[in-house]
């Protein structure tokens, strides 16, 4: 499976965003996803997965409360919403596609990534 990431852009702090982690084809329902993120100078930062059911969620501490992670297989598409953006949210957002469960999920294919940048 192909995985384009999409939605990014430049907004305000406390502002919201959705980006949007499209499959290429429907073997994107088998797998589960998992959203990252890399800001300039520190390593990749996993943010939390949904299940390939769509059906469970885990978060990191650090968005917990603010991000929410859902997946809609009938439109091969996973979302990641964003609320209470802060400019250490800034960032580079990737979703990756794998098999597993929770945090034991290998993730395999990954999307090109997209860019997300809040101004105070």
């Amino acid at each position: 499976v192909q995985l384009q990431a999409s939605g990014g852009g430049s907004v305000q702090a406390g502002d919201s965003l959705r980006l949007s982690c499209a499959g290429s084809d429907r073997t994107f329902s088998s797998y589960a996803i998992g959203w990252f993120r890399q800001a300039p100078g520190k390593e990749r930062e996993f943010l939390g997965a949904v299940s390939w059911s769509g059906d469970s969620t885990n978060y990191a501490d650090s968005v917990k409360g603010r991000f929410t992670i859902s997946k809609d297989n009938t439109k091969n598409t996973a979302y990641l919403q964003m609320s209470s953006l802060k400019p250490e949210d800034t960032a580079v957002y990737y979703c990756a596609g794998g098999v597993g469960h929770g945090l034991g999920v290998k993730y395999d294919y990954w999307g090109q990534g997209t860019q997300v940048t809040v101004s105070s």
